[in-house]
C-alpha cells in the first residue's frame, strides 16, 4: 500500500502529473529545479509511489504511454502537434488508472437497482450526458437529462430514494450542480458524479465519485472550453461495464 504524501510531495506530484510529456527527458536535478524541490524529495515520493527511484519511474512513462504512439505516417508533423497527440494519450491513461473497480461495481449497483436514473450537466458536459441518456435508453432504463440550471435546482428537490442522480462537471464546481447534489443528499437519494477535481464540491458531496486526469493548459485559452476527454472516457467505461453485467 502507497505511504501518504507529505505536502512537498504531493505538490512535486502534482507538477509530474501536469508535466507528464517532458518528464521523461529531465534528469533529477532538472526537475528539481523545475519544481523547486528537493533531489531527496523526489526520491521519497518515487519510494512512497512504488518506484525504485526516479530512472525506473521515467522508464514506466516510456513504456507505458510515449511508445504506444506511433509517429512513422506523419513524420514531419509539428512538435507541438506532438505534444498535443501526447497530452490527449496521456489523459486517457492517467484517467483509466484512476479508475476504482469497487467505485464501478457499486455504480453498476446503485444503477440497476434505481427505478430512474436523473443526469445533470451543463455546457459541453452535455454532449457526454446526451449519449449516456441515449446509451441507458437503449439498455431498457428509463433516464432523463437536465441542463437547463433552473430545472436542475427544482427537480433536483424532488427526486426519490428510488432513484439516482448522475452529475457530470469538469471541474465539479457548477453552482446549479453543487446545489442539486446539496438537495439530493439532504433526501438521501444516491449520486454519481464524473469529474476531474478530486477536491471540488461536488466530488466531497457525492456518494461515488469517478476522477479523471485533466492536463493543464488550452489550446483555446479566452475561451471556457476544456477538453472533456477524461468524462468521455470514464462515461464510456461506466456505460460499457453496465452493459456487461446487465446483459
Amino acid at each position: 500500500m502507497e505511504k501518504a504524501l507529505s505536502e512537498s510531495e504531493k505538490y512535486l506530484w502534482d507538477f509530474i502529473d501536469n508535466h507528464l510529456v517532458d518528464i521523461p527527458n529531465y534528469s533529477i536535478v532538472k526537475l528539481s529545479e523545475k519544481a523547486n524541490v528537493s533531489t531527496a524529495t523526489i526520491v521519497r515520493a518515487m519510494k512512497k509511489k512504488g518506484y525504485e527511484g526516479f530512472t525506473s519511474f521515467k522508464h514506466y512513462l516510456k513504456d507505458q504511454s510515449n511508445t504506444t504512439i506511433n509517429f512513422s505516417g506523419v513524420e514531419k508533423i509539428d512538435a507541438e502537434i506532438k505534444r498535443a497527440i501526447l497530452k490527449n494519450e496521456q489523459e486517457v491513461i492517467r484517467t483509466i488508472n484512476r479508475l476504482d473497480s469497487g467505485s464501478i461495481e457499486d455504480a453498476i449497483q446503485k444503477i440497476h437497482a434505481a427505478q430512474k436514473i436523473v443526469i445533470f450537466a451543463r455546457g459541453f458536459s452535455e454532449l457526454i450526458a446526451q449519449e449516456m441518456t441515449v446509451k441507458f435508453q437503449l439498455l431498457g432504463k428509463y433516464c432523463e437529462l437536465h441542463a437547463d440550471p433552473n430545472i436542475i435546482t427544482s427537480m433536483s428537490k424532488k427526486i426519490t430514494k428510488n432513484d439516482i442522480v448522475l452529475l457530470i462537471s469538469l471541474n465539479g464546481e457548477t453552482p446549479e450542480l453543487v446545489t442539486a447534489v446539496k438537495n439530493c443528499l439532504k433526501n438521501e437519494v444516491s449520486t454519481i458524479t464524473l469529474t476531474a477535481n478530486s477536491s471540488s464540491s461536488l466530488a466531497q458531496l457525492s456518494e461515488i465519485v469517478f476522477t479523471g486526469f485533466k492536463s493543464e493548459g488550452s489550446y483555446f485559452p479566452e475561451y471556457e472550453v476544456r477538453s472533456r476527454l477524461p468524462l468521455s472516457v470514464m462515461a464510456r467505461i461506466l456505460l460499457d461495464s453496465y452493459a456487461i453485467r446487465t446483459n
